[in-house]
């Protein structure tokens, strides 16, 4: 919408998963249990204002991860947890993974989607200093996962925890307490 056809023009407007994949990404969620599919390919010469557009690109998908996680978060308040059962796990699995791919994806390191927010929002110059740091952003957020993984240091619950716990909360309301206990049942 804002200009830009390169993810159009190599094929990746599609609903076709394959297209997506990133082979390490798919091994490290195989072995790892957290994976990355190929980022969405953008050319910011073909935006009018980059830096504000590319902002706004960054912030499409938490986005979309917030409105399913609210569309999810209304259904679960209309359900019996009883008599559909299977509906309000799938439900409680929606609104809480939507909200942890937001959350996450929005913190400000590089190439989370986080780190081009900041850069809309700041000063011009501030952005350049910032996108000269992104070439270790991957491997922070790589060490990271090793470390939780590996060392169980809890470094990613404890950044995103407890802002996901609050929006979930905030998104089923009445639900929340038995939400709690599917998440507590299921991560035990």
């Amino acid at each position: 919408m804002l200009g830009d056809p390169t993810a159009k023009l190599l094929g990746r407007l599609s609903f076709n998963p394959l297209k997506h994949l990133d082979p390490i990404g798919v091994l490290f969620f195989y072995f790892m249990g957290f994976g990355w599919a190929k980022p969405v390919p953008v050319d910011a010469r073909n935006f009018m204002n980059p830096r504000k557009d590319l902002m706004y690109v960054s912030i499409a998908g938490p986005f979309a991860n917030i409105v399913l996680a609210l569309i999810c978060g209304f259904f679960i308040r209309l359900i019996s947890p009883v008599d559909q059962a299977i509906l309000f796990y799938l439900l409680t699995f929606g609104v809480y993974i939507n909200v942890a791919l937001a959350v996450f994806n929005m913190l400000p390191v590089f190439p989370l989607d986080g780190a081009g927010v900041l850069k809309g929002l700041v000063s011009p110059a501030m952005a350049l200093r910032l996108h000269s740091i992104d070439k270790i952003g991957g491997f922070i957020l790589l060490g990271v996962f090793l470390a939780d993984h590996f060392l169980h240091t809890g470094i990613l619950w404890y950044a995103i925890g407890y802002p996901v716990m609050v929006i979930v909360q905030l998104l089923t309301q009445e639900a929340f307490p038995l939400i709690q206990q599917v998440l507590m049942m299921s991560f035990s």
